[in-house]
Order: C-alpha cells, then sequence, then structure tokens
C-alpha cells in the first residue's frame, strides 16, 4: 500500500489516465495533483486562481487534463508542462463533473443551473446545451462509442442524452 500525501484539503476525485502510469486528484485546497502511480511521488501540483477542484480526467491519450472548480469553470491543462491550454465558463451554478469523450475532441459538463454542456476542445467553445433535468445535474458519463451521455440528477431521474 502506498499512501500519497501533498494536498492541505478534503479530496474529491482522484482518476487514473488510459495507461494507468498516472493518477489525477482534486481538492478543495484549490489544486490538482498529477502523480506517478510507481513511486507515489506527486509530479505536478497545478494551482487554480479560483475556487475548490471537484472533478478531473486525463484525456484519452494522457496529454491533458480536465477538471472542474466551484470557481464555475472548466480548465484544460498540459500534463507534461501544467500550463493551463482554456478556461471555459459561463456557468451560473457550482460545475458538478466533467468528462472527456473517448475521442478527446469534446467534453460534457454537468452543473447545479440544470444542464449539461458540450465543449469543443480544439476551439474552447460550447457546441451543445442539454436541458431536461428539473434540479441540479450531479454526474455524467459517456458510453463507449460516444453515442449516448448518461446523466444523473438531484430531481431523482437518470436521463439518456443522443447529441448532435
Amino acid at each position: 500500500m502506498k499512501r500519497l500525501l501533498g494536498h492541505s484539503g478534503y479530496i474529491n476525485d482522484v482518476k487514473f489516465s488510459s495507461n494507468g502510469q498516472q493518477l489525477v486528484s482534486s481538492s478543495n485546497d484549490k489544486t490538482i495533483g498529477i502523480w506517478d502511480v510507481r513511486s507515489g511521488k506527486r509530479t505536478h501540483k497545478l494551482e487554480l486562481h479560483f475556487g475548490s477542484a471537484i472533478k478531473a480526467q486525463f484525456s484519452p491519450d494522457g496529454s491533458f487534463i480536465v477538471s472542474g472548480s466551484t470557481g464555475r469553470a472548466i480548465h484544460i491543462r498540459d500534463v507534461a508542462t501544467g500550463t493551463e491550454i482554456q478556461m471555459l465558463g459561463g456557468y451560473s451554478s457550482l460545475l458538478m463533473d466533467v468528462k472527456y469523450f473517448l475521442n478527446g475532441q469534446a467534453i460534457v459538463s454537468c452543473s447545479k443551473d440544470k444542464t449539461l454542456r458540450l465543449w469543443d476542445v480544439q476551439l474552447g467553445v460550447e457546441i451543445q446545451r442539454l436541458e431536461g433535468h428539473s434540479d441540479a445535474v450531479t454526474r455524467v458519463d459517456i458510453s463507449v462509442d460516444n453515442s449516448i451521455i448518461a446523466s444523473s440528477s438531484y430531481d431523482n431521474t437518470i436521463r439518456l442524452w443522443t447529441h448532435l
């Protein structure tokens, strides 16, 4: 067993990279950690300017990290340098979850504002907004073939969305 130390606040999420060699963590201490699984050492500490890090995930190829924050923004960072590539915003409420599509070209996010949003990663723009839940959307996931988005909500429903 390894114990990974470095965050000074609650840890909200952990996710492995697709090759299993790295781990990303998001914390209330306004940081995202990138960890080498084999050594247990943190290789990067990424600071957020606004809010706590809620969720974080590697891109399918492991080159980027997408994260959501209580600052109502999505951050996309380069794994090798830690440099922020994009910041996507426009939320009126807390961001709850964010996921990469398996092709790495888009992400989906959800919020307490009752919406899901699809984003083009290259252009950094919202390409579609999905509405239908009557309360906060808490989690999202994407089918393996990228054709269906599943969402869960405080309205006691799960919805399946076909997009674009």
